[in-house]
């Protein structure tokens, strides 16, 4: 079985004087950069409509790289009924609201009840899409908004769509700490070093740029409500970002360290905090442009309720304990 791979990004000012194979390798991350390097030297890569097949041959800013090409799917992923918080479908898109600790992607330990598969029974036709119409993921324990492409000319603008940023993607998050204000993170992000399930701000040629804006929605005792919005869409983004600035999210079982106890907590909070077991991180606007109407279009998902109990035990600690502010 095979999948055709047609994709499209512009050179943009960091990139300028990178090989070709290395600035394809950063803008389409789901191949390895020898996957890259193979369909470059088959002529299957262009620049402005040119084909090259010289991986070294060094990107301008404002080029035009596509990839067309053919990838052999080694396993095939099978269909499973399961149920999907669908928010919004046509022919073409289908917008869902993701629970926790949902798979979007079969992986390593995860060969099924993943996004991917009830996405193959909820519409079999998606299979002849790139990667089943799946243009970017959520963590499994981050909640909320996905787009999805139900067919290749929707996965193809779509994508496009992302790599130009002209898909907002907003967030709500709990993060420790008490912040005082809104702000950019501006930091490269790349594998870890020596952990290499994590991810980290890494500088240098192993770093990949990374943009997350973010502000203040509500401040408690110790804590801070957040609201963010990305400019790019790195593997564990915000819940990197936001650990490198010493503000990790409540709950984060890889960026936040050992929970400690919280001084003079209410036992409200005490209870929601111990059981608070994923990353608060709510995936919660979504906002494009069709990829085939052009229509302006814009989701909201509501705060998942364990979020909304933690807000409340926050709230209420924050009002217990005034002297301590």
């Amino acid at each position: 079985m095979s999948e055709k791979i047609l994709l499209e990004t512009e050179v943009e000012a960091f990139q300028m004087g990178q090989r070709l194979d290395q600035t394809l390798a950063e803008v389409f991350d789901d191949f390895s950069r020898s996957r890259i390097k193979e369909w470059i030297l088959a002529n299957k890569v262009s620049i402005d409509d040119e084909i090259c097949n010289r991986p070294r041959e060094k990107v301008v800013v404002g080029q035009v790289l596509k990839i067309d090409a053919t990838l052999e799917i080694e396993v095939e992923h099978v269909a499973e009924k399961i149920d999907l918080n669908i928010v919004y479908e046509d022919d073409d898109i289908l917008v869902i609201n993701k629970p926790a600790g949902l798979v979007v992607h079969p992986g390593a330990g995860n060969k099924s009840g993943t996004i991917l598969n009830a996405l193959l029974h909820h519409c079999p036709q998606i299979e002849q899409v790139p990667r089943a119409g799946i243009v970017h993921r959520l963590d499994k324990d981050t909640t909320g908004l996905m787009v999805v492409a139900k067919t290749v000319p929707a996965q193809t603008h779509l994508v496009a769509a992302l790599q130009a940023r002209n898909i907002t993607r907003e967030y709500e998050a709990i993060a420790l700490g008490n912040m005082t204000g809104g702000g950019v993170v501006d930091e490269p992000i790349g594998r870890h070093p020596t952990k290499r399930t994590h991810m980290a701000v890494v500088h240098g040629d192993a770093g990949k740029p990374a943009v997350t804006h973010y502000r203040v929605a509500e401040r408690f005792r110790l804590h801070t409500r957040l609201r963010l919005r990305l400019e790019t869409g790195r593997t564990h983004q915000i819940r990197v970002h936001m650990a490198y600035i010493k503000h990790p999210l409540i709950g984060d079982p890889v960026y936040a360290g050992r929970p400690k106890p919280v001084k003079n907590s209410t036992p409200e909070l005490f209870e929601q905090l111990r059981g608070f077991r994923r990353q608060a991180l709510h995936a919660v606007r979504l906002e494009l442009e069709h990829p085939i109407t052009g229509e302006h279009m814009v989701w909201q998902a509501p705060i998942p309720e364990d979020m909304k109990k933690l807000t409340l035990a926050l709230r209420n600690d924050t009002l217990a304990n005034p002297d301590l502010i």
